[in-house]
Protein backbone atom coordinates (compact mmCIF):
# COMPACT_ATOMS: atom_id res chain seq x y z
CA UNK A 1 0.00 0.00 0.00
CA UNK A 2 2.59 2.25 0.94
CA UNK A 3 4.10 1.81 -2.37
CA UNK A 4 1.46 3.84 -3.94
CA UNK A 5 1.65 6.87 -1.60
CA UNK A 6 5.54 7.01 -0.61
CA UNK A 7 7.06 9.10 -3.40
CA UNK A 8 9.53 7.15 -5.15
CA UNK A 9 13.54 7.88 -4.37
CA UNK A 10 17.00 6.44 -4.70
CA UNK A 11 20.65 7.13 -3.32
CA UNK A 12 23.10 6.33 -5.44
CA UNK A 13 25.93 3.88 -4.46
CA UNK A 14 29.19 2.65 -5.06
CA UNK A 15 31.44 0.12 -4.01
CA UNK A 16 34.16 0.33 -1.19
CA UNK A 17 36.24 -1.79 0.46
CA UNK A 18 35.39 -2.00 4.16
CA UNK A 19 38.08 -4.63 6.15
CA UNK A 20 39.14 -6.91 3.11
CA UNK A 21 35.50 -7.30 2.36
CA UNK A 22 33.70 -5.05 -0.45
CA UNK A 23 30.68 -3.51 0.63
CA UNK A 24 27.71 -0.92 -1.56
CA UNK A 25 27.17 1.73 0.28
CA UNK A 26 25.32 5.15 -0.37
CA UNK A 27 26.62 8.16 -1.65
CA UNK A 28 26.22 10.95 0.83
CA UNK A 29 23.75 14.04 -0.71
CA UNK A 30 23.07 12.03 -3.46
CA UNK A 31 19.43 11.25 -2.83
CA UNK A 32 17.05 12.71 -6.04
CA UNK A 33 13.57 11.67 -6.64
CA UNK A 34 12.75 9.03 -9.39
CA UNK A 35 9.54 7.71 -10.65
CA UNK A 36 6.81 6.09 -8.00
CA UNK A 37 7.01 1.71 -8.18
CA UNK A 38 3.62 0.70 -7.23
CA UNK A 39 3.26 -2.77 -6.84
CA UNK A 40 0.19 -4.60 -7.70
CA UNK A 41 0.23 -8.17 -9.17
CA UNK A 42 4.00 -8.09 -8.21
CA UNK A 43 3.66 -8.81 -4.91
CA UNK A 44 3.82 -12.26 -6.10
CA UNK A 45 6.15 -12.18 -7.72
CA UNK A 46 8.16 -10.73 -4.83
CA UNK A 47 7.12 -13.59 -2.58
CA UNK A 48 8.98 -15.73 -5.10
CA UNK A 49 11.97 -13.90 -4.81
CA UNK A 50 11.99 -13.68 -1.07
CA UNK A 51 11.90 -17.22 -1.13
CA UNK A 52 14.99 -17.23 -3.07
CA UNK A 53 16.51 -14.25 -1.09
CA UNK A 54 16.17 -16.35 1.93
CA UNK A 55 16.96 -19.71 0.07
CA UNK A 56 20.39 -20.17 2.07
CA UNK A 57 18.08 -20.23 5.40
CA UNK A 58 15.54 -21.90 4.52
CA UNK A 59 17.79 -24.93 3.14
CA UNK A 60 19.20 -24.50 6.59
CA UNK A 61 16.40 -24.91 8.24
CA UNK A 62 15.28 -27.93 6.73
CA UNK A 63 18.69 -29.93 6.63
CA UNK A 64 18.95 -29.10 10.25
CA UNK A 65 15.31 -30.05 10.63
CA UNK A 66 16.12 -33.35 9.46
CA UNK A 67 19.28 -34.00 10.93
CA UNK A 68 18.07 -33.70 14.24
CA UNK A 69 14.99 -35.35 14.03
CA UNK A 70 17.20 -38.55 12.71
CA UNK A 71 19.47 -37.77 16.08
CA UNK A 72 16.18 -37.22 18.09
CA UNK A 73 14.84 -41.35 17.12
CA UNK A 74 18.06 -41.74 19.01
CA UNK A 75 16.81 -41.06 21.95
CA UNK A 76 19.96 -39.35 22.89
CA UNK A 77 19.09 -35.90 23.57
CA UNK A 78 16.80 -37.39 25.84
CA UNK A 79 19.47 -39.53 27.70
CA UNK A 80 21.77 -35.94 27.54
CA UNK A 81 19.01 -34.29 29.21
CA UNK A 82 18.51 -37.09 32.08
CA UNK A 83 22.42 -37.07 32.69
CA UNK A 84 22.31 -32.99 32.77
CA UNK A 85 19.08 -32.96 35.64
CA UNK A 86 20.92 -35.77 37.71
CA UNK A 87 23.98 -34.05 37.56
CA UNK A 88 22.37 -30.76 38.83
CA UNK A 89 20.39 -32.47 41.51
CA UNK A 90 23.59 -33.59 43.14
CA UNK A 91 24.80 -29.84 43.68
CA UNK A 92 22.13 -28.89 45.55
CA UNK A 93 23.83 -30.74 48.21
CA UNK A 94 25.56 -27.28 48.44
CA UNK A 95 24.27 -24.49 50.28
CA UNK A 96 25.27 -21.58 48.28
CA UNK A 97 24.22 -23.18 45.27
CA UNK A 98 20.81 -23.50 46.55
CA UNK A 99 20.68 -20.49 48.19
CA UNK A 100 21.24 -19.25 44.29
CA UNK A 101 18.83 -21.79 43.21
CA UNK A 102 21.09 -24.45 40.69
CA UNK A 103 18.26 -23.60 38.02
CA UNK A 104 19.07 -19.96 38.42
CA UNK A 105 22.93 -20.70 37.68
CA UNK A 106 22.53 -22.89 34.93
CA UNK A 107 20.10 -20.65 32.42
CA UNK A 108 22.32 -17.90 33.76
CA UNK A 109 25.25 -19.62 32.37
CA UNK A 110 23.77 -20.92 29.10
CA UNK A 111 22.27 -16.97 28.38
CA UNK A 112 26.04 -15.72 29.33
CA UNK A 113 27.46 -18.01 26.66
CA UNK A 114 25.38 -17.20 23.82
CA UNK A 115 25.16 -13.56 24.86
CA UNK A 116 29.28 -14.15 24.27
CA UNK A 117 28.96 -15.53 20.88
CA UNK A 118 26.37 -12.96 19.80
CA UNK A 119 28.79 -9.96 21.13
CA UNK A 120 32.31 -11.79 19.71
CA UNK A 121 31.29 -13.31 16.54
CA UNK A 122 27.55 -11.88 15.80
CA UNK A 123 25.77 -15.40 16.39
CA UNK A 124 22.31 -15.13 14.64
CA UNK A 125 21.29 -17.60 12.32
CA UNK A 126 23.47 -20.31 14.19
CA UNK A 127 21.36 -20.10 16.92
CA UNK A 128 18.28 -22.06 14.72
CA UNK A 129 20.24 -25.32 15.39
CA UNK A 130 20.41 -24.99 19.46
CA UNK A 131 16.66 -24.38 19.57
CA UNK A 132 15.83 -27.86 18.71
CA UNK A 133 17.79 -29.24 21.87
CA UNK A 134 17.21 -26.00 24.47
CA UNK A 135 13.88 -26.12 24.38
CA UNK A 136 13.21 -29.41 25.22
CA UNK A 137 15.68 -29.44 28.11
CA UNK A 138 13.88 -26.42 29.41
CA UNK A 139 10.42 -28.43 29.38
CA UNK A 140 12.71 -31.32 31.26
CA UNK A 141 13.50 -28.64 33.84
CA UNK A 142 9.65 -27.28 34.38
CA UNK A 143 9.69 -24.32 32.36
CA UNK A 144 8.27 -23.79 28.51
CA UNK A 145 9.53 -22.60 25.06
CA UNK A 146 9.51 -19.39 25.67
CA UNK A 147 12.16 -19.96 28.47
CA UNK A 148 13.91 -22.21 26.13
CA UNK A 149 14.20 -19.44 23.21
CA UNK A 150 14.85 -16.82 25.62
CA UNK A 151 18.21 -18.60 27.11
CA UNK A 152 19.51 -18.97 23.31
CA UNK A 153 17.97 -16.66 20.72
CA UNK A 154 17.48 -13.77 23.22
CA UNK A 155 20.80 -14.34 24.72
CA UNK A 156 22.56 -14.28 21.57
CA UNK A 157 20.01 -10.68 20.78
CA UNK A 158 21.41 -9.31 24.15
CA UNK A 159 25.07 -9.96 23.16
CA UNK A 160 24.43 -8.66 19.39
CA UNK A 161 22.91 -5.69 20.62
CA UNK A 162 25.87 -5.24 22.86
CA UNK A 163 28.06 -6.07 20.17
CA UNK A 164 32.06 -5.79 21.68
CA UNK A 165 33.51 -7.26 18.78
CA UNK A 166 31.10 -8.30 16.21
CA UNK A 167 32.70 -7.84 12.97
CA UNK A 168 29.46 -8.32 10.91
CA UNK A 169 28.32 -4.51 12.50
CA UNK A 170 30.72 -2.95 14.34
CA UNK A 171 33.49 -3.76 12.51
CA UNK A 172 31.80 -2.87 9.05
CA UNK A 173 30.21 0.95 11.18
CA UNK A 174 33.46 1.66 12.23
CA UNK A 175 35.52 0.73 8.93
CA UNK A 176 32.47 3.28 6.73
CA UNK A 177 32.88 5.75 9.41
CA UNK A 178 36.79 5.56 9.10
CA UNK A 179 37.25 4.53 12.85
CA UNK A 180 40.02 2.42 14.19
CA UNK A 181 38.46 -1.08 14.12
CA UNK A 182 36.97 -1.91 17.82
CA UNK A 183 37.57 1.21 19.15
CA UNK A 184 36.27 2.68 21.60
CA UNK A 185 35.44 -1.14 23.76
CA UNK A 186 35.32 0.10 26.95
CA UNK A 187 32.15 1.99 27.35
CA UNK A 188 30.62 -1.16 25.05
CA UNK A 189 31.96 -3.53 27.63
CA UNK A 190 30.41 -1.51 30.53
CA UNK A 191 26.76 -1.73 27.98
CA UNK A 192 27.09 -5.37 27.13
CA UNK A 193 26.75 -5.65 30.98
CA UNK A 194 24.01 -3.21 31.73
CA UNK A 195 21.85 -4.92 29.16
CA UNK A 196 22.93 -8.50 30.26
CA UNK A 197 21.79 -7.51 33.35
CA UNK A 198 18.85 -6.43 32.70
CA UNK A 199 18.17 -9.25 30.01
CA UNK A 200 18.89 -11.88 31.83
CA UNK A 201 17.15 -11.45 34.92
CA UNK A 202 13.79 -10.97 32.93
CA UNK A 203 14.11 -14.21 31.77
CA UNK A 204 14.88 -15.50 35.23
CA UNK A 205 12.03 -13.46 36.63
CA UNK A 206 9.24 -14.92 34.38
CA UNK A 207 11.03 -18.57 34.47
CA UNK A 208 10.67 -19.23 37.71
CA UNK A 209 6.84 -17.50 37.98
CA UNK A 210 6.60 -20.50 35.45
CA UNK A 211 7.97 -22.93 37.07
CA UNK A 212 6.02 -21.88 39.90
CA UNK A 213 3.08 -22.73 38.46
CA UNK A 214 2.94 -23.72 34.84
CA UNK A 215 -0.35 -22.76 33.58
CA UNK A 216 0.74 -19.27 33.84
CA UNK A 217 3.10 -19.62 30.64
CA UNK A 218 1.78 -17.96 27.54
CA UNK A 219 2.27 -20.93 25.53
CA UNK A 220 0.93 -23.50 27.96
CA UNK A 221 -1.62 -24.95 25.47
CA UNK A 222 1.15 -25.06 22.59
CA UNK A 223 3.83 -26.68 24.44
CA UNK A 224 1.48 -29.72 25.27
CA UNK A 225 3.69 -30.63 21.65
CA UNK A 226 6.57 -30.32 23.93
CA UNK A 227 5.43 -31.93 27.29
CA UNK A 228 4.20 -35.04 24.72
CA UNK A 229 7.42 -35.47 23.99
CA UNK A 230 8.87 -34.79 27.35
CA UNK A 231 6.25 -37.98 28.80
CA UNK A 232 7.77 -39.93 26.36
CA UNK A 233 11.31 -39.71 26.82
CA UNK A 234 10.79 -40.82 30.05
CA UNK A 235 9.95 -44.30 28.48
CA UNK A 236 12.26 -47.05 29.15
CA UNK A 237 15.81 -46.50 26.66
CA UNK A 238 17.77 -49.59 25.72
CA UNK A 239 21.58 -48.90 26.57
CA UNK A 240 23.55 -50.57 23.79
CA UNK A 241 26.38 -50.19 21.39
CA UNK A 242 25.99 -51.35 17.96
CA UNK A 243 29.04 -52.33 15.64
CA UNK A 244 27.96 -49.56 13.39
CA UNK A 245 28.40 -47.13 16.05
CA UNK A 246 32.21 -47.90 16.00
CA UNK A 247 32.48 -47.69 12.41
CA UNK A 248 30.81 -44.34 12.76
CA UNK A 249 33.62 -43.41 15.49
CA UNK A 250 36.50 -44.60 13.25
CA UNK A 251 35.26 -42.52 10.05
CA UNK A 252 34.89 -39.39 12.16
CA UNK A 253 38.04 -39.73 13.92
CA UNK A 254 40.16 -40.12 10.48
CA UNK A 255 38.27 -37.58 9.13
CA UNK A 256 39.74 -34.84 12.00
CA UNK A 257 42.64 -36.76 11.56
CA UNK A 258 43.19 -35.84 7.95
CA UNK A 259 42.29 -32.35 8.38
CA UNK A 260 44.32 -31.92 11.32
CA UNK A 261 47.21 -32.82 9.65
CA UNK A 262 46.07 -30.45 6.36
CA UNK A 263 45.16 -27.74 8.75
CA UNK A 264 47.53 -27.85 11.97
CA UNK A 265 47.29 -24.38 12.92
CA UNK A 266 43.97 -22.87 13.08
CA UNK A 267 44.01 -18.83 13.61
CA UNK A 268 40.47 -17.87 15.35
CA UNK A 269 39.91 -14.31 15.10
CA UNK A 270 38.01 -12.55 17.79
CA UNK A 271 37.33 -8.95 17.08
CA UNK A 272 40.28 -7.49 16.46
CA UNK A 273 42.32 -9.98 18.13
CA UNK A 274 43.86 -13.57 17.18
CA UNK A 275 44.94 -16.50 18.41
CA UNK A 276 46.28 -19.37 16.80
CA UNK A 277 46.89 -22.97 17.84
CA UNK A 278 46.34 -26.64 16.77
CA UNK A 279 42.62 -26.13 17.22
CA UNK A 280 41.73 -29.47 15.13
CA UNK A 281 44.11 -31.46 16.37
CA UNK A 282 42.95 -30.97 20.10
CA UNK A 283 39.51 -31.82 19.15
CA UNK A 284 40.50 -34.88 17.42
CA UNK A 285 42.07 -35.57 20.30
CA UNK A 286 38.70 -34.54 22.43
CA UNK A 287 36.45 -36.87 20.20
CA UNK A 288 38.97 -39.44 20.41
CA UNK A 289 38.55 -39.72 24.02
CA UNK A 290 35.03 -39.21 24.76
CA UNK A 291 33.76 -41.34 21.93
CA UNK A 292 35.93 -43.88 22.79
CA UNK A 293 33.88 -43.30 26.82
CA UNK A 294 30.77 -43.06 24.79
CA UNK A 295 30.91 -45.89 23.08
CA UNK A 296 31.92 -47.70 26.19
CA UNK A 297 29.14 -46.91 27.84
CA UNK A 298 26.09 -46.77 25.32
CA UNK A 299 25.59 -45.57 21.53
CA UNK A 300 23.68 -42.76 23.23
CA UNK A 301 26.42 -41.09 24.72
CA UNK A 302 28.60 -41.28 22.03
CA UNK A 303 25.72 -39.82 19.45
CA UNK A 304 25.77 -36.81 22.35
CA UNK A 305 29.63 -36.38 21.88
CA UNK A 306 29.36 -36.61 18.21
CA UNK A 307 26.80 -33.23 18.86
CA UNK A 308 29.60 -32.19 21.17
CA UNK A 309 32.27 -32.04 18.76
CA UNK A 310 29.54 -30.75 15.84
CA UNK A 311 29.16 -27.60 18.01
CA UNK A 312 32.81 -27.00 18.86
CA UNK A 313 33.36 -27.28 15.20
CA UNK A 314 30.75 -24.55 14.26
CA UNK A 315 32.58 -22.28 16.86
CA UNK A 316 36.04 -22.76 15.30
CA UNK A 317 34.50 -23.20 11.69
CA UNK A 318 32.63 -19.20 12.18
CA UNK A 319 35.76 -18.01 13.98
CA UNK A 320 38.77 -19.27 11.69
CA UNK A 321 37.40 -20.49 8.64
CA UNK A 322 34.79 -17.53 8.34
CA UNK A 323 31.81 -20.40 7.63
CA UNK A 324 28.34 -19.27 7.33
CA UNK A 325 25.07 -21.17 6.72
CA UNK A 326 26.03 -23.47 3.83
CA UNK A 327 29.10 -24.79 6.26
CA UNK A 328 27.24 -25.18 8.99
CA UNK A 329 24.18 -26.98 7.93
CA UNK A 330 26.34 -29.20 5.94
CA UNK A 331 28.01 -30.20 9.17
CA UNK A 332 24.61 -31.02 11.10
CA UNK A 333 23.60 -32.98 8.13
CA UNK A 334 26.67 -35.44 8.63
CA UNK A 335 26.18 -35.12 12.08
CA UNK A 336 22.20 -36.60 11.51
CA UNK A 337 23.40 -39.10 8.94
CA UNK A 338 26.28 -40.46 10.92
CA UNK A 339 23.98 -40.31 14.35
CA UNK A 340 21.30 -42.73 12.27
CA UNK A 341 24.40 -44.95 11.19
CA UNK A 342 25.50 -45.15 14.76
CA UNK A 343 22.39 -46.52 15.55
CA UNK A 344 22.26 -49.00 13.11
CA UNK A 345 19.30 -47.41 10.54
CA UNK A 346 18.93 -48.88 7.76
CA UNK A 347 19.46 -46.38 4.82
CA UNK A 348 15.54 -46.46 3.83
CA UNK A 349 15.26 -45.43 7.68
CA UNK A 350 17.45 -42.78 7.81
CA UNK A 351 15.63 -41.31 4.57
CA UNK A 352 11.99 -41.48 6.16
CA UNK A 353 13.53 -39.82 9.57
CA UNK A 354 15.25 -37.08 7.71
CA UNK A 355 11.69 -36.53 5.77
CA UNK A 356 10.09 -36.10 8.87
CA UNK A 357 12.31 -33.91 10.57
CA UNK A 358 11.90 -31.92 7.04
CA UNK A 359 7.97 -32.12 6.88
CA UNK A 360 7.86 -30.78 11.11
CA UNK A 361 9.54 -27.74 10.34
CA UNK A 362 8.61 -26.93 7.15
CA UNK A 363 5.79 -24.33 8.58
CA UNK A 364 9.48 -22.46 9.96
CA UNK A 365 10.79 -22.80 6.62
CA UNK A 366 7.87 -21.08 4.64
CA UNK A 367 7.33 -18.36 6.92
CA UNK A 368 10.89 -16.75 6.42
CA UNK A 369 10.00 -16.95 2.98
CA UNK A 370 7.29 -14.81 3.46
CA UNK A 371 9.24 -12.27 5.48
CA UNK A 372 11.94 -12.12 2.88
CA UNK A 373 9.00 -11.28 0.03
CA UNK A 374 8.24 -8.19 2.53
CA UNK A 375 11.63 -6.71 2.03
CA UNK A 376 11.35 -7.37 -1.82
CA UNK A 377 8.20 -5.24 -1.90
CA UNK A 378 10.09 -2.43 0.24
CA UNK A 379 12.76 -2.49 -2.37
CA UNK A 380 11.22 -2.89 -5.93
CA UNK A 381 8.18 -0.30 -4.28
CA UNK A 382 11.20 2.64 -3.99
CA UNK A 383 10.12 3.53 -0.77
CA UNK A 384 13.10 2.45 1.46
CA UNK A 385 15.62 5.56 0.56
CA UNK A 386 13.16 7.83 1.01
CA UNK A 387 11.43 7.28 4.31
CA UNK A 388 15.93 6.80 5.15
CA UNK A 389 16.10 10.64 3.75
CA UNK A 390 13.23 11.79 5.46
CA UNK A 391 14.23 10.20 8.40
CA UNK A 392 17.66 11.77 8.40
CA UNK A 393 16.60 15.01 7.83
CA UNK A 394 14.71 15.37 11.45
CA UNK A 395 18.62 15.82 12.96
CA UNK A 396 18.92 19.06 11.58
CA UNK A 397 18.99 22.17 13.98
CA UNK A 398 19.13 19.89 17.41
CA UNK A 399 21.51 19.39 20.68
CA UNK A 400 23.95 16.52 20.26
CA UNK A 401 21.61 14.27 22.80
CA UNK A 402 18.50 15.07 20.75
CA UNK A 403 20.43 14.28 16.91
CA UNK A 404 22.16 11.00 19.04
CA UNK A 405 18.41 10.29 19.86
CA UNK A 406 16.98 10.86 16.44
CA UNK A 407 19.86 8.37 14.78
CA UNK A 408 18.47 5.88 17.76
CA UNK A 409 15.08 6.51 16.54
CA UNK A 410 15.85 5.94 12.50
CA UNK A 411 18.07 2.84 13.03
CA UNK A 412 15.43 1.41 15.42
CA UNK A 413 12.82 2.07 12.45
CA UNK A 414 15.20 0.89 9.84
CA UNK A 415 15.68 -2.69 11.62
CA UNK A 416 12.10 -3.18 11.23
CA UNK A 417 12.28 -3.44 7.75
CA UNK A 418 16.13 -4.07 7.00
CA UNK A 419 16.88 -6.26 9.84
CA UNK A 420 20.27 -7.51 8.54
CA UNK A 421 23.32 -5.28 10.75
CA UNK A 422 25.93 -5.44 7.71
CA UNK A 423 23.74 -4.33 5.28
CA UNK A 424 21.80 -1.68 7.42
CA UNK A 425 25.37 -0.28 8.32
CA UNK A 426 26.37 -0.21 4.76
CA UNK A 427 23.04 1.97 3.94
CA UNK A 428 23.18 4.32 7.11
CA UNK A 429 26.74 4.91 8.25
CA UNK A 430 27.81 6.79 4.83
CA UNK A 431 25.35 9.10 5.63
CA UNK A 432 25.74 9.03 9.24
CA UNK A 433 28.68 9.39 9.94
CA UNK A 434 29.40 12.81 7.86
CA UNK A 435 26.52 14.58 9.65
CA UNK A 436 27.62 13.93 12.61
CA UNK A 437 31.05 15.71 12.27
CA UNK A 438 28.05 18.82 11.17
CA UNK A 439 26.48 18.77 14.35
CA UNK A 440 29.31 17.70 16.66
CA UNK A 441 28.66 13.96 17.29
CA UNK A 442 31.38 11.88 17.61
CA UNK A 443 31.48 9.41 15.18
CA UNK A 444 31.76 6.65 17.93
CA UNK A 445 28.50 7.92 19.14
CA UNK A 446 27.05 7.13 15.90
CA UNK A 447 28.00 3.71 15.38
CA UNK A 448 27.20 2.99 19.43
CA UNK A 449 23.32 4.29 17.72
CA UNK A 450 23.68 2.38 15.24
CA UNK A 451 24.48 -0.97 17.56
CA UNK A 452 21.84 -0.39 19.83
CA UNK A 453 19.12 0.78 17.09
CA UNK A 454 20.23 -2.31 15.06
CA UNK A 455 20.07 -4.92 18.43
CA UNK A 456 17.23 -4.98 20.42
CA UNK A 457 14.19 -4.54 17.51
CA UNK A 458 15.90 -7.75 16.18
CA UNK A 459 14.13 -9.91 19.02
CA UNK A 460 10.55 -8.80 17.35
CA UNK A 461 10.61 -7.45 14.02
CA UNK A 462 8.54 -9.81 11.96
CA UNK A 463 10.62 -9.24 8.57
CA UNK A 464 13.55 -11.18 10.57
CA UNK A 465 13.56 -14.47 9.05
CA UNK A 466 16.02 -15.75 12.00
CA UNK A 467 13.07 -14.71 14.42
CA UNK A 468 10.53 -16.22 12.51
CA UNK A 469 12.75 -19.53 11.85
CA UNK A 470 13.50 -20.11 15.96
CA UNK A 471 9.28 -19.49 16.54
CA UNK A 472 8.37 -21.76 14.02
CA UNK A 473 10.93 -24.52 15.25
CA UNK A 474 9.70 -24.04 19.18
CA UNK A 475 6.38 -23.86 17.56
CA UNK A 476 5.64 -19.90 19.38
CA UNK A 477 2.82 -17.82 17.76
CA UNK A 478 4.32 -14.74 17.36
CA UNK A 479 1.52 -13.09 18.80
CA UNK A 480 2.31 -14.84 21.99
CA UNK A 481 6.03 -13.78 21.57
CA UNK A 482 5.37 -9.96 21.52
CA UNK A 483 3.03 -10.02 23.95
CA UNK A 484 6.50 -11.58 26.01
CA UNK A 485 8.78 -9.29 24.67
CA UNK A 486 7.53 -6.34 24.46
CA UNK A 487 8.17 -4.96 28.42
CA UNK A 488 11.89 -5.98 27.68
CA UNK A 489 11.74 -4.24 24.03
CA UNK A 490 10.73 -1.15 25.89
CA UNK A 491 12.72 -1.67 29.15
CA UNK A 492 16.02 -2.08 26.14
CA UNK A 493 14.80 0.77 24.10
CA UNK A 494 14.92 3.14 27.13
CA UNK A 495 18.20 1.85 28.34
CA UNK A 496 19.73 2.31 25.22
CA UNK A 497 18.54 6.24 25.31
CA UNK A 498 20.36 6.38 28.75
CA UNK A 499 23.22 4.61 27.54
CA UNK A 500 24.27 7.06 24.68
CA UNK A 501 23.57 9.70 26.66
CA UNK A 502 27.54 9.59 28.11
CA UNK A 503 28.73 9.23 24.68
CA UNK A 504 27.88 12.82 23.92
CA UNK A 505 28.26 14.27 27.30
CA UNK A 506 31.42 12.92 28.86
CA UNK A 507 35.00 12.03 27.93
CA UNK A 508 35.27 8.49 27.14
CA UNK A 509 38.23 6.66 25.75
CA UNK A 510 37.56 6.24 22.01
CA UNK A 511 34.92 8.84 21.64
Amino acid sequence: MFTWFVPGGEYERNTVLVNGVERTIITPDSFHNVENAPQTWQIFSALFKGFVDKADIIVFILLIGGAFWIMNQSRSIDVGIFAFLKFTKKLEKYKWIRMLGINNIVLTLIMLMFSTFGATFGMSEETIAFIIVLVPLAISMGYDSITGVAIVFVAAGLGFAGAILNPFTIGIAQGLSDLPLFSGIEFRLFSWLIINTIGIAYVLRYAHKVHRKPELSLVYSEDKYWRDKDKRSTELIEYHTPKSAWLSYITVLAVLIIYSVNYFQTTLTIGNSNFSGPVLPILAGVFALFGFVGLRKSVHFYILTLLLITILLLIVGVMGYAWYVMEIASLFFAMGILSGIAMNFSPDKIVKYFLEGVKDIMSAAMIVGLAGGIIIILQEGRIIDPMLHSLASWMDNTGKVASVSIMYVIQNFINIIIPSGSAKAALTMPIMAPFSDVIGVSRQATVMAFQFGDGFTNMITPTSGVLIAVLGVAKIPYDKWVKWITPLMIILIIIGFLLLIPTVTMKLNGF
